[in-house]
């Protein structure tokens, strides 16, 4: 099971540097598009990029890359 998802739209440049964060972990992820999908939208729009830690959220706008390096370690 992938721990982390990550939640993005194109064109968005914190979500770039939420990936590229992400990848230097090295912990698989999965990125999930939100356009078109209202839903999602509704939930995650104004605060894209949204990282998620085992379907919880962890944070939004920016990785903080020491704390999620810490809560990956936990489990």
């Amino acid at each position: 099971m992938t721990r982390l998802t990550l939640y993005t739209r194109p064109g968005c440049h914190l979500c770039e540097v939420a990936a590229e964060t992400l990848d230097r972990i090295g912990e698989p992820y999965t990125e999930i598009d939100i356009s078109g999908d209202r839903e999602l939208e509704a939930d995650y729009g104004d605060r894209i990029p949204v990282i998620m830690l085992d379907g919880r959220e962890h944070g939004y706008w920016r990785v903080e890359e020491d704390r999620l390096r810490r809560d990956l370690a936990k489990q």
